[in-house]
């Protein structure tokens, strides 16, 4: 049988509420002396405190929840990591939530969290709309953005900036001597990672003096491999003449790999491509996929780390724009 707080206090002959407020932190009412004689009692009966329990008297849970659109896809998983790492050095659990991008979905889950009285949320990927901000005001609990931003809402956020990303992508293809250079973006309707990196393709083109061409811009519904191979294919259909792709995610530029290779287009011999993300998958493509890194799991860390220091401080801490780089692999082919 599991030792309770009664067997603890009994053990080091001190009251249960004295023990109380020493799992607690809680400053007053004991002694130094008092306090070590009852951690000695609760590391010899091996006593592990009652979660629930803690949470109805300090009405804390140990608990933040996270919310993705989706969990399965590579990105979520190295914000995630980032994210329980720093949860676990707080002592706190995380509750993920899987909204499939679907307004319905992440108001439930909104309010499924609230009934679990998380102590805070990080909200992952999704446009943050007004139902959601005021539902999160309802829970009266701190909350992060991450890998996306609300210009409505005054609620921190940890992202690189899409648009200076994008255009640093296509000028690296720029700078390798490309000129007609396509895109698979996501929806330009997306003010995430829509729009942002549209915008950021064509004002790298603009400043070199190359002209915009509407058939050279390929949008798709989301950033999946699936994605990546029918933008591929359209792409080559209506572009003929591209020498390179700008692929708005790795998955996408993986997708149009694996379709080049079914139709016997060599990548990069007869088209470079660069991708955006820098996951794991790129590594793996063949040729290893030149891609836009930006430092994902370190984006989950930094938005836990924002969640914490605001539930330690009460105050809402400063938004934070991740560095991004290129990494060369063999995707891209220098042109003379």
């Amino acid at each position: 049988m599991n030792p309770t707080i009664k067997d603890v206090a009994k053990y080091a002959n001190v009251s249960i509420a004295t023990v109380s407020r020493i799992l607690n932190n809680t400053s007053v009412g004991y002694s130094d002396k008092t306090k070590k004689k009852v951690l000695q009692a609760i590391d010899e009966l091996s006593y592990k405190p009652n979660a629930v329990a803690r949470g109805l008297i300090n009405n804390k849970t140990q608990t933040i929840g996270v919310l993705f659109p989706s969990v399965s896809g590579m990105v979520t998983s190295e914000l995630l990591y980032g994210i329980e790492g720093v949860a676990h050095q707080h002592g706190h659990s995380i509750i993920v939530c899987n909204t499939s991008s679907s307004g319905k979905k992440t108001v439930d889950y909104l309010r499924l969290l609230n009934e679990k009285r998380v102590d805070g949320l990080v909200f992952a990927s999704e446009v943050l709309k007004n139902e959601h901000y005021q539902l999160i005001e309802e829970m009266r609990i701190p909350a992060v953005l991450v890998s996306t931003k609300s210009p409505r809402h005054p609620l921190p956020y940890v992202k690189v900036d899409d648009r200076d990303a994008a255009y640093t992508a296509v000028s690296y293809l720029i700078d390798n001597g490309h000129r007609s250079i396509g895109m698979m973006s996501g929806s330009p309707k997306d003010p995430i990672a829509g729009r942002p990196r549209i915008e950021g393709y064509k004002a790298a083109l603009q400043e070199n003096d190359i002209t915009v061409e509407k058939s050279y811009i390929v949008d798709a519904e989301g950033f999946s491999y699936e994605n990546g191979r029918t933008a591929f294919e359209k792409l080559l259909k209506q572009a003929s003449g591209i020498t390179a792709v700008f692929a708005a995610s790795d998955e996408m530029a993986v997708g149009a790999i694996a379709s080049a290779y079914k139709i016997g287009v060599n990548i990069p011999k007869d088209i470079s491509i660069i991708g955006y993300d820098n996951i794991k998958i790129s590594e793996m493509a063949v040729p290893p996929l030149t891609t836009l890194a930006q430092p994902l799991r370190e984006m989950g860390e930094k938005s836990a780390e924002l969640l914490f220091e605001a539930l330690k401080t009460g105050k809402n801490g400063s938004s934070i724009i991740m560095p991004h780089h290129v990494v060369e692999r063999e995707s891209v082919q220098k042109l003379n």
